[in-house]
C-alpha cells in the first residue's frame, strides 16, 4: 500500500481485493486498509484450505488467516461485510461471478479471482487488486484495473541503510579518537555533511552503532575508523584484531567492522548484507565458533537457514532428516570445515582428525547446531550464538518471528544476499532482511554493515564485478 491507497480518494473509500498470496505472505494485512473495503474472492477461502495442513510458514500462516476470519465471523455474516474497526474498515467474503470476460473463461483460480475485482469495478466501485504475483499483476493491468504489489511491508532498496559512512575531516579529531579511545559526536558533527543532488549540503544524521570511516583532510593516508557506540553520544575507536578469529583476519575495512559488531556482546541482533564471496557467513561462522568454542561465553552455535533450494521443499531430497539437512546444510560446512582446517586456524591447533571430524564432534556434543527455520518456530533460544544464513528468502512476519525467539542472552547474526531471492514473491524491497536493516537502524543493540568487496578469490571477485 501507498499513502493514495491507505487514505482512499475523494470518491470515498476503495474495495481492496487481496490475493491469496499477500494473507499467505503476512496474515495481519486483513487489517492494515484502515476505513476501506477489504475483499476475499471465495477461491482465496479455498486455496488457503489447501494450505492449512502444512507443517511450514506457509500452513500458520494461512490457518492464522482462517482464525482471524472465524472471528470475524462472529461478529455477522462475512458475505455482507464484517466491521472490523470504528473508522469503518470491513471485510467481506465475495464469490466469483461465472460471467467472466471471455480472456478469463479459464477456470483457474488467478482469473477467478481477478474477475472478482473486475465486476467490483464494473459496478462503479473504486477498486485495486493486490497481488504479490506478477503474472497476476500484469493480466489485471491489462484488463485496466488498479493493481498493486503489497507495499506496506516494502523499503527502498537502493537507499538501503548501509551501516557505515565517509568524511573528511581535520587530523586533530582522528588522533582525539585514538588518544581519548573516545570523541563526542558534537566534535564532528560540523563535518558530517553531504551532497545533494542540487549542490546544495545537509547535515547526516548518524545511527547507533552506525561506523564513520575519518579521512584525514590533508593527508589521504592518515584515517580513522569509528563506531557510534550505541546511544551514548560518544564514537569509539575501532581496530582490526590483533589475533585471527578462528583462523579469520579481516580483509577489507567492511570486515573489519563486521567483526567488531559479531564480537561485541552488547550488539545483540546483526544483519550482514554483501553479494557471493563477501565473507558474511564466514565472518559470522568465525566469531560463533570463537565465542562458543573458545570464550565459551554462549552455550551453543546454532546455523539455521530457509528451506528454500529454488523453490522444493526438504522432503524432495534423499534420505532421512539428517541426510536431507546435510545435503542443504554444505555450504555450512563447507565454511566450517574451512574455519578448523589446519591451515587456516593455525598449527596450535593442529590435529590428526580431519576437519569434517572436528565438525562432527562439536556437532555430537551440541555446541554446534545445523536446523533448518522450519524447526525453529515455537520454540525459546537462550543463551545461544544464532546464526540465519540466506535470510533475504525471509518474508518480513518470518523474520519478526525468528527475532522473538531469542531467549536472555542470545545473540541473532542474519546473513544474506538482497539481489539473490529464490522466494518468488519476495524481491530486493520486500524481503524480510531488507525490511529489518531498515527498520531496527540506529537501535543501541542493533548493529549492521553491508560488505561491498568480494574477498573469495580473484576469479570470484573478477565474475561478482563483470558479470
Amino acid at each position: 500500500m501507498n499513502d493514495t491507497t491507505r487514505t482512499g480518494d475523494a470518491s470515498g473509500t476503495k474495495s481492496f481485493v487481496l490475493d491469496t498470496n499477500v494473507l499467505l505472505h503476512n496474515p495481519a494485512c486483513l487489517f492494515m486498509f484502515d476505513d476501506n473495503k477489504v475483499v476475499i474472492p471465495f477461491t482465496v477461502l479455498e486455496e488457503l484450505d489447501k494450505f492449512k495442513k502444512d507443517n511450514d510458514d506457509v500452513g500458520r500462516n494461512a490457518r492464522e488467516v482462517i482464525r482471524h476470519l472465524d472471528r470475524l465471523r462472529s461478529q455477522g455474516p462475512l458475505h455482507k461485510g464484517v466491521q472490523w474497526n470504528s473508522h469503518g474498515g470491513s471485510i467481506r467474503v465475495v464469490f466469483s461471478a461465472e460471467d467472466r470476460p471471455s480472456w478469463l473463461a479459464e477456470n483457474i483460480p488467478d482469473n477467478r479471482i481477478i474477475g472478482v475485482a473486475w465486476h467490483l469495478m464494473q459496478e462503479g466501485q473504486p477498486t485495486v487488486l493486490i497481488s504479490k504475483d506478477i503474472n497476476v499483476r500484469l493480466k489485471s493491468d491489462a484488463m485496466g484495473i488498479h493493481t498493486e504489489d503489497f507495499e506496506a511491508q516494502k523499503v527502498d532498496a537502493d537507499k538501503l541503510y548501509n551501516g557505515y559512512i565517509n568524511t573528511d575531516t581535520p587530523s586533530d579529531l582522528i588522533d582525539t579518537l585514538y588518544e581519548e579511545k573516545q570523541l563526542p559526536l558534537t566534535d564532528l558533527q560540523e563535518h558530517l555533511v553531504e551532497i545533494n543532488d542540487d549542490g546544495t549540503e545537509s547535515a547526516i544524521t548518524l545511527w547507533g552503532n552506525q561506523f564513520v570511516q575519518m579521512h584525514d583532510e590533508m593527508d589521504d593516508s592518515h584515517t580513522g575508523l569509528g563506531r557510534l557506540l550505541g546511544d551514548t553520544g560518544y564514537l569509539i575507536p575501532i581496530h582490526a584484531p590483533r589475533k585471527p578469529i578462528f583462523g579469520i583476519m579481516a580483509r577489507n575495512v567492511q570486515q573489519t567492522m563486521a567483526l567488531d559488531l559479531l564480537l561485541d556482546d552488547d550488539v545483540k541482533l546483526i544483519t550482514l548484507l554483501g553479494s557471493a564471496g563477501t565473507g558474511k557467513t564466514l565472518l559470522a561462522l568465525a566469531a560463533g565458533m570463537h565465542k562458543v568454542i573458545t570464550e565459551q561465553r554462549y552455550d551453543k552455535l546454532l546455523v539455521a537457514r530457509p528451506i528454500m533450494p529454488m523453490g522444493k521443499d526438504i522432503g524432495y531430497l534423499p534420505g532421512d532428516k539428517d541426510e536431507k539437512l546435510s545435503a542443504w546444510m554444505q555450504p555450512i560446512f563447507d565454511n566450517l570445515s574451512y574455519l578448523l582446517s589446519t591451515r587456516s586456524v593455525g598449527s596450535q591447533h593442529a590435529e590428526s582428525r580431519t576437519p569434517e571430524n572436528r565438525v562432527q564432534e562439536y556437532l555430537d556434543t551440541d555446541q554446534l547446531i545445523l536446523e533448518p527455520l522450519t524447526y525453529i518456530r515455537g520454540r525459546s533460544i537462550p543463551h545461544q550464538f544464532m546464526i540465519v544464513d540466506e535470510a533475504q528468502n525471509l518474508t518480513p512476519h518470518e523474520v519478526k518471528t525468528i527475532i522473538s525467539r531469542a531467549g536472555e542472552g542470545t545473540k541473532i547474526i542474519l546473513t544474506g544476499d538482497v539481489s539473490q531471492i529464490d522466494n518468488p514473491y519476495l524481491d530486493s524491497s520486500s524481503n524480510g532482511l531488507a525490511y529489518a536493516v531498515d527498520r531496527l537502524k540506529g537501535e543501541p543493540m542493533i548493529g549492521h554493515v553491508t560488505l561491498a568487496r568480494s574477498e573469495r578469490s580473484e576469479l570470484a571477485s573478477l565474475a561478482a564485478a563483470k558479470l
